[in-house]
């Protein structure tokens, strides 16, 4: 295997900030979301294009495929999100209820719902056929910059410019849990992948990692010196990539904190501030994108 680090593919396919990225379940494709207003899907390994998806008239913001890889989720500046089919760029659904930025999405385990953050404040849950809006998450004060649905499909968190992550019930839309020891806004978080673990980033260049279950703080990553943008779970639960606009991705253990290894890839001018991270679904490399248009793929392990 390559040492971490080793970049096995550069993907230069945007023609502006890559604000987004996320790994088919089969580990053979990725799909970034730019500034360009275009979804690219192109092959991990050669960084081939195999498909862009032109259809938002905003830039995109973010990307998630479903659990059968089929289909992609999309949001955008231009208010909506978007289901469309991974391939073909077929339309499934077009939503159009926040009525604002579409900053986040991610679907349910089941592929049958979707949640969508926005800059008004509000989460929804939404039907991923038919559009129809199924519940509306009104706990935040401030811009939603972060959704993520738990592995279980019982609950989401949504992270916020509040400085709060909020968990809550997908069904009954109940708040379950209130996190907010965060001193600055939380730009990103993930659930781990056996769902008792949730880690969120922040402006302050932290990220925190709790337990659901007993909320108790489990430990503080204090590796950045600027804003966290991106956090990401290995497979295996036991590391966390974080990106963050101090042009890095660290990797670090998960329980401990303690650091494994720096990605300076994208640190090639003052500006290249990493803004999402993906682990592959293998556990063997990261995708990150930033602001110098281009996605790396390098070895994560």
């Amino acid at each position: 295997m390559p040492a971490p680090g080793t970049v096995l593919t550069i993907y230069h396919g945007h023609a502006e900030r890559v604000s987004a990225v996320a790994w088919s379940p089969d580990n053979k494709r990725i799909a970034s979301g730019s500034w360009d207003k275009t979804v690219q899907i192109w092959d991990a390994g050669t960084g081939n294009t195999l498909f862009t998806y032109r259809n938002h008239s905003g830039r995109v913001e973010a990307v998630a495929w479903s659990s059968d890889g089929r289909f992609i989720a999309s949001g955008s500046r231009d208010g909506t999100a978007h289901v469309w089919d991974a391939a073909s760029g077929s339309i499934l659904t077009r939503y159009h209820e926040h009525n604002s930025v579409v900053s986040t999405v991610a679907w349910s385990p089941d592929g049958t719902r979707i949640v969508s953050g926005s800059w008004n404040a509000t989460v929804h849950v939404w039907n991923v056929t038919t559009g129809d809006l199924l519940r509306t998450y009104q706990g935040h004060s401030e811009e939603v910059k972060a959704v993520a649905w738990s592995p279980d499909g019982k609950y989401i968190a949504s992270g916020s410019e509040d400085r709060t992550v909020q968990v809550w019930d997908a069904d009954k839309g109940n708040l379950v849990f209130f996190y907010g020891t965060h001193p600055a806004q939380v730009n990103a978080l993930a659930w781990s992948p056996d769902g008792n673990r949730i880690a969120c980033g922040s402006n302050d260049g932290i990220v925190q990692v709790w337990n659901v279950a007993t909320r108790s703080h489990i430990c503080t990553y204090r590796g950045h010196t600027w804003s966290v943008e991106a956090v990401g779970w290995s497979p295996d639960g036991m590391r966390i990539a974080s990106g963050s606009t101090d042009r890095t991705v660290q990797v670090w253990h998960a329980v401990t904190g303690h650091h494994i290894f720096t990605y300076r890839g994208h640190a090639v001018a003052l500006l290249n501030f990493v803004e999402a991270v993906a682990w592959s679904p293998d556990g063997t490399r990261i995708a990150s994108g930033n602001d110098d248009w281009a996605v790396h793929v390098w070895a994560g392990s």
